[in-house]
């Protein structure tokens, strides 16, 4: 983990982070707001010694004086003392109250010290410290200035106020600035480390990288999230120039390469969970196939919740399921799609026993029929770990693709749907990391590709893909290359001439 896993972290938790900063504000605004105000009063004595009760040396009696106040300090804080001021203020508070309210405090090596009081009411720290003022001298004179022989008066200490009681009339507690800077600053902690935590804690698919990783398999392109795909989910209209659909044109263009000494006519599209984007992948790639000149058919091998039908808007009343069933020819439940030719065999009613359906005899004779017919077939299949029918098609398919959600489906489901599938010696292709979030460079890098390979010659649509596909071995050659195979060679040629 480095720096910029720690940014990354902190940037995608970054709602953690700021719930609980405005948390640790309205604590510090609670704690502000309830908190009892407390005000303090202050009083501060002097303590000296003439120098003829300390033997004529004025260095002695300074030490005498330093000495004396360890003591004072103490005193202050005496039932005696606390008992002369309740009598001379007439509190009505016990004299332990006044005794606890009292805080005294000195500056080293200086003969000065003060006396604070703190307490609930203004007015009633202020008359607390008035009658430490005038009631502790006389005390520290009864015990220390007996008359004796050591001078004229006796004095061995001399105790005088030198600043008169005052209020502070801002409450000293409870300190509201310091309060809330410690309400940010803890929630703003608390938050990092939140963010981090989750990131720990999160084993789901984020990166091709962990991808690779997990699989050990091709990660074969990133398909983007876009929120119109929810209304929209098949490329159509303004949609087939989205950064969404190059990337399932790039997706397509990968699929053609990941071996082209042995080609891929029929193709599972499955995924570990539902709602991973699968359905809407299956369909997207058949039409983008189609856009080539192929002869495609896209198969709604999902008998159970297939939406194959609801997003191309036609009627699953019948379809796959009666033709296995022997109810209906393939022929005659056939339907075409769109003006580029796409073909559609839906999954038709549900069936009780779709496992046994897609593993039957009769389907390895259907997709034999098909495959006579059509020069790709795309096959959309139910999610692995619930059930079993995608790892049945699989064994008679000529190669499987893996879509994963990303930040949703984790490490351990989706090992676990790789294992089953190479359970039943199925052909993996590879997996694509589905619903990724676009960064703005993204987006900018598309806009430049668009304006580079836009020009007069070309008519509006969608754009041609490749020429000679490894799925049909070649067969047909009239189509162009991708727009961005082109602009590659129009660039080459320039360097070159």
């Amino acid at each position: 983990m480095d720096f910029r896993w720690y940014v990354r972290a902190i940037r995608k938790s970054w709602w953690v982070v700021a719930l609980c900063t405005l948390l640790g504000v309205g604590g510090a605004i609670g704690l502000n707001e309830t908190a009892t105000r407390l005000y303090a009063s202050s009083v501060t004595f002097y303590v000296s010694t003439p120098t003829d009760a300390a033997g004529g040396n004025a260095y002695q009696a300074n030490l005498y004086a330093l000495a004396r106040i360890a003591t004072y300090t103490k005193l202050l804080k005496s039932q005696e003392l606390a008992e002369l001021v309740v009598e001379d203020a007439g509190l009505d508070i016990p004299a332990t109250k006044v005794a606890s309210e009292i805080t005294p405090s000195s500056d080293a090596e200086t003969v000065i010290f003060t006396a604070t009081v703190i307490d609930t009411s203004p007015q009633r720290s202020l008359a607390i410290a008035t009658s430490v003022a005038k009631e502790f001298g006389p005390l520290v004179d009864r015990l220390d200035n007996r008359r004796s022989s050591t001078g004229p008066s006796g004095a061995t200490v001399a105790l005088n106020v030198t600043s008169d009681p005052t209020l502070n009339p801002v409450p000293v507690s409870p300190r509201t600035s310091r309060n809330l800077m410690l309400g940010i600053g803890s929630g703003l902690v608390l938050g990092i480390l939140l963010a981090l935590l989750r990131a720990l804690l999160d084993t789901s698919i984020r990166s091709l990288a962990t991808l690779r990783e997990v699989t050990g398999l091709p990660a074969l392109g990133t398909l983007y999230y876009d929120a119109s795909a929810k209304r929209t989910p098949i490329l159509v209209g303004p949609a087939v120039r989205s950064v969404r659909a190059e990337a399932f044109r790039q997706l397509r263009t990968n699929l053609q390469f990941v071996d082209v000494d042995n080609p891929v006519h029929v193709l599972v599209v499955t995924s570990s969970l539902p709602n991973e984007g699968k359905s809407t992948t299956a369909a997207n790639l058949a039409i983008l196939y189609a856009e080539t000149g192929r002869r495609v058919l896209l198969i709604e091998g999902d008998m159970r919740k297939g939406r194959v039908a609801e997003y191309l808007g036609l009627e699953r009343a019948v379809g796959l399921s009666d033709v296995l069933a022997g109810n209906a020819d393939v022929r005659d439940v056939l339907q075409t799609w769109n003006a580029d030719g796409l073909t559609v065999l839906l999954g038709g009613s549900v069936p009780p026993n779709p496992s046994e359906l897609l593993g039957s005899h009769n389907m390895a004779m259907l997709l034999g029929q098909l495959r006579g017919m059509f020069d790709v077939i795309v096959i959309d299949t139910p999610p692995l770990l619930p059930v079993t029918d995608a790892a049945v098609a699989a064994t008679l398919a000529d190669g499987v693709l893996l879509v994963v959600r990303q930040g949703r489906t984790s490490r351990t489901q989706v090992a676990a749907s790789v294992r089953s599938l190479q359970a039943v010696d199925a052909r993996i292709l590879g997996a694509v990391l589905s619903m990724v979030r676009k960064r703005s460079d993204d987006t900018k890098a598309y806009g430049y590709y668009a304006e580079a390979t836009k020009g007069p010659e070309e008519p509006p649509g969608p754009t041609t893909a490749v020429a000679s596909s490894t799925l049909d071995g070649g067969r047909r050659s009239g189509a162009e290359p991708p727009v961005l195979v082109r602009s590659l060679l129009r660039r080459h040629r320039r360097q070159l001439g």
